[in-house]
C-alpha cells in the first residue's frame, strides 16, 4: 500500500494553510498536532498565537519557521488579520487548556475560518451551544480532534457494527485507565498535571474530561447508539485534588441497550489503557488502544477472529484510514493525521467547489463536542447527587 498523502494537495495546487492557538515551547499536544498535520503533507503551519507571553511567542514562532509578521500574541488578533489576508489561513488548531477553546474558537469561526479544537469543546454546555450556533451562521468546518476515531481498527469496528455484523447492539462497555496522577504530580510544577487538575482552566471535571470524554466518544462512534441517562460516581483520591482522578459510571442508551464506563488516572499498571467492548445477540468485538492495528471479533458459537489493519476481512473504511502495509504498526499519531487528512479532504472539496469524499466525513463534529459537554455535565450533575441516574439530552 502506497501513502497517499500528497493527493488533495495536488489538485489544488498548495498545501492548505494552518493555523495553530496555542502550543508553544513546553506545550505537549501542540507538537502532536504539529507531526499528524505533516504526516500526509496536506497543511503547512504558517501563522500562529503560540502564547500570550510575547517572547515565548516569539522564540516558539521561530522554532516553527512561522514569519515573525504572522506570530501573534492575541488570538483575536490573529482571526481578525488572516481572515484579512489574501494568502490567509486555511483553518486554525485550537490546542490551549481547555477554558480557551470556546473564546478561541468563536474568534475564528466569526472571522470565517475553519476550525479544528481539541476536546472538550468548551467549558459549560452554554458555551457548547452558542458555539454550534456560530458553526451553523459561519458555514464553516468544525472539526473536533476525538483522535480515537481515526484509528483504522476503530473504523473498521464501526463498519462491522452498522452493516449488522453483531446483530441488536445489548451491551457497550468502555474503559481508559492511566496513572500518571496517582501522585500529586501537579504540586511539583509539572506543567500538564498543574492545569489538568485546576477547575479553572478544565472546566470543572478532570480525569472525567480529559479521558473520560474519549471513552464516551468511542462507545457512541463505534457503537452507532446514543446515551441517554448515566449514573456517575466522580472521585478524588488524591488528598487536596480539586477535580475528579477516576470516574465509575453506568450507561443506559436509547436503544435499549446498556453500558459501563470506567476511567481513571490513578491506576498503577495503565499506561492508556482504552479498551472497547460491544456484544450484540450474535456476535461480540473487543479493541485496545494500546494493541491499535489488532480488532478482536466473536461471533456466538464460534472461535474468536482477530482482523488485522490491512489483513483479510479488515475492509475499505480500514483501508481509507491506513498509510502502510500490514504488520508496520499504526497509533496514536495517526489517528490524528486521519483526522487531519479527512479534515483536509473536505476544506480542499470546498475551495474547490465539488463533494468531498464520503469516507472523509467521519470526523467528529461541533454536535459530538456539544455531546462531550453535555456528557461531562450530566456526569457531574449525577455525582454531585449520590450517582443518581440523570439524563443526558440530545443536542
Amino acid at each position: 500500500m502506497t501513502i497517499e498523502g500528497g493527493n488533495a494537495a495536488a489538485a489544488l495546487g498548495r498545501r492548505l494553510r494552518l493555523g495553530m492557538v496555542g502550543g508553544g515551547r513546553g506545550a505537549f499536544i501542540g507538537a502532536v498536532h504539529r507531526i499528524a498535520a505533516r504526516i500526509d503533507d496536506r497543511w503547512e503551519l504558517v501563522a500562529g498565537a503560540l502564547s500570550g507571553d510575547p517572547a515565548r511567542c516569539r522564540d516558539s514562532a521561530a522554532d516553527l519557521h512561522v514569519p515573525e509578521d504572522r506570530a501573534y500574541t492575541d488570538f483575536a488578533e490573529m482571526a481578525r488579520a488572516e481572515a484579512a489576508r489574501a494568502d490567509g489561513i486555511d483553518a486554525v488548531a485550537i490546542v490551549t487548556p481547555n477554558h480557551l477553546h470556546y473564546p478561541a474558537a468563536r474568534a475564528f469561526l466569526d472571522a470565517g475560518i475553519h476550525v479544528i479544537c481539541d476536546k472538550p469543546m468548551t467549558a459549560t454546555v452554554e458555551q457548547a451551544d452558542d458555539l454550534a450556533a456560530a458553526v451553523a451562521a459561519s458555514g464553516r468546518l468544525f472539526a473536533l480532534t476525538h483522535n480515537y476515531t481515526g484509528y483504522p481498527m476503530v473504523r473498521h469496528a464501526r463498519a462491522l457494527v452498522a452493516e449488522g455484523a453483531l446483530g441488536t447492539i445489548r451491551v457497550v462497555q468502555v474503559e481508559y485507565p492511566q496513572d500518571w496522577l496517582t501522585t500529586s504530580l501537579e504540586e511539583t510544577g509539572q506543567k500538564q498535571a498543574a492545569w489538568r487538575t485546576d477547575p479553572a482552566l478544565t472546566g470543572g471535571g478532570g480525569c472525567i474530561g480529559d479521558i473520560g470524554t474519549h471513552a464516551f466518544n468511542l462507545a457512541e462512534f463505534v457503537s452507532g447508539l446514543h446515551c441517554t441517562q448515566l449514573a456517575a460516581d466522580l472521585s478524588s483520591f488524591v488528598p487536596g485534588r480539586r477535580v475528579d482522578d477516576n470516574v465509575n459510571m453506568l450507561l443506559r442508551f436509547g436503544s435499549g441497550a446498556r453500558g459501563m464506563l470506567w476511567s481513571s488516572q490513578v491506576a498503577p499498571g495503565h499506561e492508556n489503557g482504552l479498551r472497547l467492548r460491544i456484544f450484540g445477540d450474535q456476535a461480540g468485538l473487543e479493541w485496545h488502544q494500546e494493541q491499535p492495528n489488532h480488532l478482536r471479533v466473536t461471533r456466538f458459537g464460534e472461535p474468536p477472529q482477530i482482523v488485522t489493519r490491512n489483513g483479510p476481512g479488515s475492509g475499505p473504511a480500514a483501508a481509507h484510514a491506513s498509510r502502510i502495509p500490514a504488520g508496520h504498526p499504526e497509533g496514536y499519531l495517526e489517528g490524528f493525521a486521519q483526522i487531519y487528512r479527512d479534515v483536509a479532504e473536505q476544506v480542499a472539496a470546498s475551495i474547490e467547489g465539488r463533494e468531498p469524499d464520503p469516507a472523509a466525513l467521519l470526523v467528529p463534529t461541533v454536535a459530538d463536542g456539544v455531546r462531550g459537554v453535555r456528557f461531562i455535565s450530566a456526569a457531574l450533575d449525577s455525582s454531585r447527587n449520590n450517582a443518581a441516574w440523570t439524563a443526558l439530552s440530545t443536542p
